[in-house]
């Protein structure tokens, strides 16, 4: 059988088991993954804006909103007015926060440790070093769809100066028929 095949079924899988796995261990910080990832990045982005945030933890505006709500409301982070723009607001975590980030960390360890169970410390670094070799991999492809998307634009423009400067001369000559 070729285990390759499968590779693509399988990583979504052992992701969607991993993440169910740390959300039963973060319920009892009454956490979800999402509102753990919020506050590890907010934690090495304080002071960020909401859509910054959004872009950083891959989190749709929208949602970003609602949680964020939800997580002022819990007393995990601070909105301040930006003081460089008077209508905007920078998110700050507070106290109570911080105090949870070790948690989320030990129990990411925990879940860590319960899907590396039985896997040497040599296969883990080998393996996680294989796994943001791929993620390299992955990420190149966006920028390379950016790069055709703008070439792309770029031809359009191009042609459509080139289509403009074609029925300026048609126009010409058709006023001096």
């Amino acid at each position: 059988m070729d285990r390759m095949k499968h590779f693509g079924f399988l990583l979504k899988d052992l992701s969607a088991r991993y993440v169910a796995r740390f959300e039963t261990h973060a319920s009892e910080l009454s956490l979800t993954l999402t509102q753990c990832k919020l506050l590890v990045h907010l934690e090495r982005n304080e002071g960020t804006n909401q859509a910054r945030l959004a872009e950083l933890t891959d989190v749709e505006p929208m949602m970003m909103v609602r949680l964020l709500d939800r997580m002022e409301a819990e007393k995990l982070l601070e909105r301040r007015p930006d003081p460089t723009d008077r209508r905007a607001r920078r998110l700050y975590a507070t106290k109570k926060a911080k105090s949870l980030l070790d948690e989320i960390w030990r129990l990411a360890d925990v879940t860590r440790d319960e899907v590396f169970a039985g896997v040497s410390k040599a296969d883990r670094d080998r393996f996680v070093q294989m796994l943001e070799l791929l993620h390299t991999n992955a990420c190149a492809w966006g920028k390379e769809a950016n790069a055709d998307r703008n070439s792309i634009s770029t031809l359009k423009r191009s042609r459509g100066a080139q289509m403009s400067t074609t029925k300026l001369a048609a126009t010409k000559l058709a006023k001096q028929d």
